[in-house]
């Protein structure tokens, strides 16, 4: 089958509040896939039954392969050392442990820590190796570069690269933006409990609209304008500040980012 996983009108509530309101998505194998949303959507909720964490109430989910999770919140034993630890998940998953990809995660340099001497980084490292465990086909990745400095977050984005490259499907949910846009081929949008977008970034650039930010800097100080039609609006703007005999000192253009799209799909949505 061409899909990894398959999610067929899928239904939860907590009591009369319905979270997921018969959601339905297909993620491709090999892809990386991400779940965005604002707190409260329903991503934690979405990947929790998908996972087989949490019982939904109704629907249908599919899963094509073997699953590695790394969740948001997770923790071990504080005094539990990290070859400890990986030692014992691949004793759970009746494998041995795969030293190259321990190695490429850096593990090597703290393997013989206590875990609760490891800092951030180390830990979403740690956890990650963890969920390899196994060589799974598919793996989760909930908010995987929270609280990593930006060494750690570009080592952990080469490391989703090449799982990528294996062959690895990843999902992936994060409210990092940038992060999304560089690694993700295809993104969907939650609102309040269904699927409001599934696509890449630029098909809902197309269908928001290309945005520019057009900033102008002038004697009389800094303006920005938002705008679909950058060469009208940039053309009416300089037309009125040459009549105005306002000296103009810069211009900068910028393209709307992956974050303003999905607010404005957001909003669209509520509106």
């Amino acid at each position: 089958m061409k899909d990894a996983i398959q999610v067929c009108e899928l239904k939860k509530k907590y009591g009369s509040h319905m979270v997921l309101k018969g959601l339905n998505v297909q993620i491709k194998k090999g892809e990386i896939f991400a779940l965005l949303g604002v707190n409260g959507a329903g991503k934690t909720t979405t990947l929790e039954c998908v996972e087989g964490l949490r019982k939904y109430d109704s629907g249908m989910v599919i899963v094509n392969g073997k699953m590695g999770i790394q969740l948001q919140s997770s923790s071990l034993p504080i005094h539990i050392k990290p070859i400890e630890a990986i030692k014992l998940f691949a004793k759970w998953n009746k494998t041995k442990p795969d030293f190259s990809v321990l190695n490429s995660l850096g593990i090597k340099a703290f393997e013989n820590k206590l875990y609760i001497q490891l800092s951030t980084g180390q830990k979403r490292r740690l956890h990650l190796a963890l969920a390899l465990i196994g060589d799974p086909d598919i793996i989760f990745l909930d908010e995987p570069t929270a609280g990593l400095d930006v060494e750690g977050r570009r080592s952990l984005h080469e490391q989703i690269r090449k799982l990528k490259l294996k062959g690895k499907t990843i999902v992936l949910a994060s409210h990092d933006m940038a992060e999304v846009e560089t690694l993700c081929d295809r993104i969907a949008i939650l609102k309040k409990g269904n699927i409001t977008f599934c696509g890449t970034a630029s098909e809902l650039s197309e269908k928001i609209g290309r945005k520019y930010f057009i900033h102008i800097k002038t004697q009389q100080g800094d303006h920005t304008l938002e705008t679909d039609n950058i060469e009208d609006t940039l053309l009416s703007m300089l037309s009125e500040l040459k009549q105005k005999e306002i000296r103009v000192l810069d211009i900068k253009v910028d393209r709307g980012t992956l974050e303003q799209h999905v607010i404005d799909m957001v909003r669209r949505e509520e509106e």
